[in-house]
Formats: C-alpha cells, sequence, structure tokens
C-alpha cells in the first residue's frame, strides 16, 4: 500500500466530510478552502471516493459530498486504497516490465521483510475508523461551525398590508395629478 500527499489529502478531507456529515453535503470548495487543497485535485479524488462507494454525491444548490456509509465502518485502508488504486508492488513492476516477475533470490533478498511490514501496516490502518479520526478532533477542540443553507428560489412571504404610492407610478398619471391640482 502506497502512502502519499495525495492518500493524506484523501484522509483529510474525508475527515472535513465526517465532521460536517449533519449538516448535509459538503462543497468541495468549502473544503478546499478550509483545506487549502487545490478544488480540481479535490474534485478527482472524490470522484475515485465515489466510485468506490465512500462518499455519494448531490448535485443542485446547497449539493456537494456526503458519507456512502457509516463513520465507524470506513477505514483508514479504505480512503487510501481507493484514492491509490490499492496494487502492490510486484504487481506494478510486472505490469511494467510486460512479463511475471521473476522471484530471483539477488534481487529480493528483503521482499519478505517489505511484504510483512506492507501486511502490518494494512492490518493497522483497517484498525482505525474514520469515526475515530473525527473523534479525536473533536477532542482537540477542532471547531465545527454551521454551514448556512442558502435559500435559493424560496422568496419571503408578502406583506399583507397594501403599499401606499407616494408618487405617481406612470407619465399619465402624472399628468393626470397635475391636471386635478390645477
Amino acid at each position: 500500500m502506497r502512502l502519499s500527499t495525495k492518500s493524506r489529502f484523501a484522509l483529510t478531507a474525508m475527515i472535513d466530510v465526517a465532521l460536517r456529515e449533519k449538516s448535509g453535503p459538503v462543497p468541495l470548495s468549502d473544503i478546499a478552502a478550509r483545506q487549502q487543497i487545490s478544488l480540481s485535485y479535490l474534485e478527482q479524488m472524490f470522484s475515485k471516493l465515489r466510485q468506490h462507494g465512500l462518499v455519494e454525491s448531490t448535485r443542485g444548490p446547497g449539493g456537494g459530498y456526503a458519507l456512502g456509509h457509516r463513520a465507524d465502518s470506513i477505514t483508514v485502508a479504505d480512503i487510501i486504497g481507493a484514492v491509490e488504486g490499492g496494487e502492490d508492488r510486484r504487481t506494478l513492476d510486472a505490469s511494467r516490465q510486460g512479463k511475471v516477475v521473476a522471484q530471483d533470490a539477488t534481487k529480493d533478498l528483503t521482499q519478505d521483510l517489505w511484504d510483512a511490514l506492507n501486511s502490518r501496516m494494512l492490518d493497522y490502518m483497517q484498525s482505525i475508523t474514520l469515526r475515530s479520526l473525527v473523534l479525536q478532533q473533536l477532542a482537540k477542540g477542532v471547531g465545527v461551525e454551521e454551514r448556512k443553507v442558502a435559500n435559493r428560489g424560496v422568496f419571503k412571504k408578502p406583506r399583507t398590508e397594501p403599499l401606499q404610492a407616494a408618487a405617481p407610478n406612470s407619465v399619465f398619471a402624472l399628468g393626470q395629478s397635475l391636471l386635478a391640482r390645477g
């Protein structure tokens, strides 16, 4: 399993979404502004996260991304696997060379060590849930501001009292009022 900046950003963005899950879908532009991550980079990552079912998208006004599963059922390994692709080193080496990688003892003296390390790292990342990361952030005092939902397309109730015109509303009415005065 690869650990990269992409993995770190994906974890950060997923924690951000999970912190605000009760407020409804979270727009990527809000995550980009809060976490200082490029919007186009987030769009690419969330496309992969959505393909793996980790997030769901909502279009339109008030839209954004929400968790695809409960936060306690999403693990760090799930998130990293979704954005990194989940291929191991031998598979990548074989595909680059276009042939099966020979298990040459002189080339892979430490392969067992790396395989064991990778296995332990994967086990550890599978033991950490998104919920536990959210709880850690809340314990540190990370504040979650409530998002103001825009009432797009919804207008205020009209006033019931009639409006009194202080001035004529047309040239013809102006002429009539001058004749009446005159």
